[in-house]
């Protein structure tokens, strides 16, 4: 049995590189794995339509919205969806390692980021439709 300060033991059945990204402990019931890889499925899925409202609004709204405004609005489009790409994957792992490991879950700080993103850009499109009778 492995601890926190020893790299973990390989698991013949789960392989090398798992054994060292999911770490030791016992393994969880299959349903909350299960539950945790639909909900990295379900960040990654927000981040592909995040990423795509960001190359639509760049490619498609040029009559919406002024030319700054658009660029500025697809790009923090496109860094959120990168933001939430990149770490939903260490949210999955941390989840993954502390129900292994019967600690408690980890808060979602990523859930704050993408609420706080998500506001400011509908607050920004908000006011273009209202300044522009839309």
């Amino acid at each position: 049995m492995s601890t926190a300060t020893e790299a973990p033991e390989d698991d013949p059945q789960r392989g090398r590189l798992a054994s060292r990204v999911l770490g030791g402990g016992r393994e969880p019931d299959p349903r909350f794995s299960l539950a945790n890889e639909r909900t990295f499925l379900a960040w990654i899925r927000t981040s592909l339509a995040l990423l795509a409202g960001g190359v639509g609004l760049e490619a498609f709204a040029p009559a919406v919205f002024p030319a700054g405004v658009r660029k500025w609005l697809a790009i923090a489009l496109i860094a959120l969806a990168m933001a939430l790409a990149a770490t939903s994957c260490f949210r999955w792992v941390r989840l993954e390692r502390a129900m292994r490991q019967s600690k408690p879950l980890p808060l979602n700080g990523l859930s704050l980021v993408l609420a706080a993103g998500t506001a400011i850009i509908a607050l920004v499109i908000g006011i273009v439709f209202l300044t522009r009778g839309i």
